[in-house]
């Protein structure tokens, strides 16, 4: 018995939740602008969708949609072809190929990252947070913490240090397990 559109959407809801964020970094390493891959994102995800029946069952859904990603990603490069500052077709479907390649390696080190992030401080983490959030004001964010702004970036170099190391250390052990 096929199943049923609720059933569908809720199967592709689950998956492309999953893989969002990976999605998502995959496009960010193929254009240069964080809005222009928030605005592939929306194309992505109504592709998918509606190519969400081709997907086999049982098939695995991030190669798939990466592939879908790419394409999106070659056919937004065609739409601005004159535009001298976006990279050629066959370099993006080169880094395209390699990020794809990469991304198990990439997975982990992003589960290692939410795995060192749990063991800061919540009053920390979310300084972190807001530092690296789009459109957000270093210097609106030191003032917040109590800082100065060289200050600031003092305190986030460390803790991008300590969360390299612990990254390290995770996959280190993981490696060694």
């Amino acid at each position: 018995m096929p199943p049923t559109d609720h059933e569908r959407h809720r199967r592709f809801l689950r998956s492309f939740t999953a893989h969002e964020p990976a999605i998502r970094a995959h496009v960010r390493r193929l254009v240069p602008a964080r809005a222009d891959a928030d605005d592939i994102m929306q194309e992505i995800s109504v592709v998918l969708w509606e190519k969400f029946d081709s997907l086999a069952e049982g098939a695995d859904f991030k190669p798939w949609a990466f592939g879908v990603a790419r394409y999106e990603v070659l056919a937004w490069l065609r739409d601005r072809g004159r535009d001298r500052l976006v990279l050629d077709e066959e370099v993006v479907s080169k880094i395209a190929e390699e990020t794809t390649a990469l991304e198990p390696v990439l997975e982990r080190q992003r589960e290692a990252l939410e795995h060192c992030m749990q063991k800061v401080p919540a009053d920390q983490r979310g300084l972190l947070m807001q530092a690296y959030q789009p459109e957000s004001s270093i210097q609106e964010v030191a003032q917040n913490s109590g800082r100065s702004v060289p200050g600031f970036y003092q305190w986030l170099h460390r803790m991008r240090q300590k969360l390299l190391e612990c990254i390290r250390r995770v996959l280190a052990e993981e490696a060694a397990s």
